[in-house]
């Protein structure tokens, strides 16, 4: 097994947690300003989407990105475990997982800083093709 392809997964569990940190670190001081006591009911319950017009907009952007963190990466995870436990992890397949965690980490600092669309697409559409070249390692690695 070679696990050199792990290491850009772990650092984007890690990125995760940074968002989630950075996200906790404007929302609450926001959820005070606002008004709004956790410890009291609200019609709708107490999800994230109901704080959407709450909040300032560039409160709700580090939540909208710590929601894109668990989504179209945890393809990326799997397969960094399919190439690993399969040895294929090298060459360019751990390159594209490197430039895979690049681009993401430009995506969230993108979309929870200034949230310019354009370029949040460009950069979703590359990492989505990089993403595309890993599955192909994987499958002709497991096929």
């Amino acid at each position: 097994m070679t696990t050199a392809i792990l290491a850009p997964a772990a650092l984007l569990a890690a990125w995760s947690l940074v968002i989630l940190t950075w996200m906790a670190a404007t929302r609450l001081p926001a959820l005070s300003k606002a008004g709004l006591d956790l410890a009291k009911p609200m019609p709708g319950g107490r999800r994230g989407a109901d704080l959407e017009g709450v909040l300032p907009d560039s409160v709700n952007w580090k939540a909208h990105n710590y929601t894109h963190l668990h989504e179209q990466p945890t393809v990326f995870y799997a397969l960094c475990g399919i190439l690993a436990i399969s040895g294929a992890g090298t060459g360019l397949a751990l390159q594209l997982a490197w430039a895979y965690l690049g681009l993401r980490i430009a995506h969230s600092l993108v979309q929870v800083t200034i949230n310019y669309v354009p370029v949040r697409f460009l950069l979703f559409l590359v990492s989505s093709l990089v993403l595309a070249g890993m599955t192909y390692f994987a499958i002709t690695a497991t096929l």
